[in-house]
């Protein structure tokens, strides 16, 4: 059985740990912020001691046999609910928060290692998440601007001038389109045009240009 102070040395790592990460989630004013990554972080510790210790005046008693790791391996499927929370569908397409669902149960893994007593894993995980999570991010942002897509979504009345439309958008804007679709449904058009990643900054002219058409009835992009 593990004496109290180094339950509590385990518990005040596990939430040191969690706050580092907290912390860096905090700054971008994401939902899941340092609290919650603490207190998952905690509560993952608990749950490995009580998993590894908890039931050690049992042990040995006749007709019990008992797992160890039974408890604690409810964490890694209970976390997926905290972390689906954190996820949001803004709009058609554009889904945010999947970083900071990993970085919760990151931070679960983190604290079920403190509980188990591997402090240097746990510290390592937490240096390595917090390089993922701030250091990459710049690097990732840059490389992946090359090749990322924007699309352009248009709907309009059947009876719009589709040519003039489509004039307006390719050659005012003199945008690099990659892949263009055009369907009817129902008693509407719906235009698609996916488009350079580099023009993002024009989008807004671009739907303010749109939005003057009185046949153009939604206009968003993802």
């Amino acid at each position: 059985m593990l004496s109290w102070s180094v339950i509590l040395v385990r518990l005040a790592l596990a939430s040191l740990f969690g706050a580092l990460i907290g912390l860096e989630r905090e700054r971008k004013d994401w939902v899941a912020g340092l609290r919650t990554h603490m207190l998952v972080s905690v509560g993952s510790c608990l749950f490995m001691i009580v998993s590894a210790f908890g039931f050690a005046d049992i042990l040995g008693t006749e007709h019990v046999e008992l797992d160890p790791s039974r408890v604690a391996a409810q964490v890694v499927s209970g976390i997926g609910f905290i972390g689906a929370g954190t996820i949001l569908f803004l709009k058609r397409g554009a889904v945010r928060g999947l970083t900071t669902a990993a970085g919760l149960w990151t931070v679960a893994a983190i604290g079920m290692a403190t509980g188990g007593g591997l402090h240097f894993a746990a510290g390592a995980t937490t240096i390595i998440a917090l390089i993922i999570l701030w250091i990459l991010q710049p690097i990732e942002f840059v490389y992946s601007k090359k090749f990322k897509h924007r699309t352009l979504r248009v709907v309009t009345t059947l009876d719009a001038d589709t040519t003039e439309l489509i004039k307006s958008i390719f050659n005012q804007f003199n945008l690099k389109i990659y892949n263009f679709s055009l369907n009817r449904v129902e008693d509407e058009f719906v235009y698609q045009l996916q488009i350079d990643y580099n023009h993002v900054e024009n989008l807004d002219e671009i739907v303010n240009e749109l939005k003057s058409n009185p046949s153009i009835k939604e206009i968003d992009w993802t």
